[in-house]
């Protein structure tokens, strides 16, 4: 019987995990605002949903706490793996659904939390704004955000942390965003397996966007790396709540 990590694609960075689809990495450990969203989803009635899930770090402990999941990530791979993590005992709590932001779409009051984890920086501003209010109209009163974002400070991008601070003391609402962000890479890496923007967000961006959305937001923090000495600041998270 193969191992549920077994499953994983293998890995030259410890800690993280490559995506199928040229997306970034999944880390192998919880950090707080995701392991904050395991805790809460196992104490919920309603299905929640992982929102850009890769293959389950924030699902299978849930499944284990014994939370009703749905799964959604814009690779099918992904979730074919996931699928194949899952116990077979837990796997009647499990639902898998491919969706791409902000398109992807859920009915009203269908989820009691929902965690995006590492993947709105992939968005722009606009559609970081429309996918979090979609969340909002997702979740019943009283339901839970979870949100964790890439940082200024981490991966190539942190280069240009200087000008995300300028155009932050400036007012600037996505100060972080790197247009060009293939021209950053070394020379050995593959160009066309990364992105052509990223838009790292930071705690205070976080907070403003889900409050524009209508949550009252409980706590927004900086949030270490997954790697061996990362940055303190390599990532944003907030917890935020729909008003009951």
């Amino acid at each position: 019987m193969t191992a549920p990590d077994d499953l994983l694609p293998r890995s030259t960075v410890p800690g993280l995990v490559p995506t199928l689809n040229n997306t970034g990495w999944m880390t192998e450990e919880l950090d707080e605002v995701s392991g904050a969203f395991v805790t809460c989803a196992a104490s919920r009635p309603q299905e929640c949903l992982d929102l850009g899930c890769a293959y389950g770090v924030a699902t299978l402990p849930a499944l284990a706490g014994g939370a009703r999941m749905l799964a959604c990530d814009m690779e099918a791979r992904h979730l074919a793996i996931l699928e194949q993590r899952v116990p077979a005992d837990q796997r009647a709590r499990l639902r898998c659904q491919v969706g791409v932001m902000p398109e992807v779409s859920f009915p009203p009051a269908s989820f009691g939390a929902v965690l995006c984890a590492r993947t709105l920086h992939f968005l722009n501003g606009a559609g970081i704004v429309l996918t979090v209010r979609k969340m909002h109209d997702w979740l019943v009163p009283g339901g839970r955000l979870f949100l964790v974002a890439d940082s200024p400070y981490v991966g190539p991008w942190y280069q240009q942390a200087p000008a995300y601070e300028r155009r932050k003391a400036a007012g600037d609402p996505w100060p972080g965003m790197v247009t060009d962000y293939r021209a950053l890479l070394p020379p050995t890496a593959d160009p066309d397996k990364h992105p052509t923007f990223i838009n790292p967000l930071d705690p205070d961006i976080l907070e403003r966007v889900a409050a524009a959305a209508g949550f009252q937001v409980l706590d927004a923090r900086w949030l270490p790396g997954a790697r061996p000495g990362s940055p303190e600041r390599s990532h944003a998270g907030i917890i935020a709540v729909k008003a009951g």
